[in-house]
């Protein structure tokens, strides 16, 4: 039997708690399934963001809100949580990327570059386009799905999505 909350049902319920669009499970933490069965929702690892980007999401459980700023990969999180929900810190935080949306602003050909501005790592560019605004290119080896990006942008046009997904 899975024991794993129907989140989707629950959010529609609850009127939606926050965009979820923007929450994402920690960094390092196991699969959401394996994470919600062990997970005891103490909110320690809350208590510890020092970005205060972990929220209550679903089901009471912690995530990440990227439209409260970016993760900086402290493993505050991890460490103060006393139950084995994570992953080595050794390995990569998470398989994840940017994706823009059509609602991006210079798609919709408004100069903007707040996600540029936003974005740490200096994954995305925007390349000069003739006759049109530059519209943000993601240089995904560059990425490391921190979601700075997305707190940046002005529309909500940008999410964080798997490596290979689609937002």
């Amino acid at each position: 039997m899975d024991t794993a909350p129907d989140l989707s049902r629950r959010r529609w319920l609850k009127g939606g708690l926050t965009p979820q669009h923007h929450v994402q499970t920690l960094p390092w933490a196991l699969d959401r399934p394996a994470f919600t069965a062990q997970c005891t929702r103490c909110g320690d690892c809350i208590q510890a963001c020092p970005e205060q980007i972990i929220v209550v999401a679903d089901g009471g459980f912690p995530a990440i809100d990227f439209s409260k700023g970016e993760c900086t990969f402290c493993t505050d999180c991890v460490s103060a949580c006393g139950e084995p929900l994570f992953y080595s810190t050794e390995q990569a935080p998470w398989q994840q990327v940017a994706a823009f949306s059509h609602a991006c602003l210079a798609h919709q050909g408004v100069h903007c570059r707040s996600c540029e501005d936003g974005c740490e790592p200096r994954a995305i560019r925007f390349r000069p386009r003739l006759g049109g605004v530059s519209v943000p290119e993601l240089e995904q080896d560059a990425c490391t799905g921190c979601g700075g990006c997305v707190a940046a942008c002005p529309v909500s046009a940008i999410s964080i999505v798997k490596e290979g997904g689609a937002a």
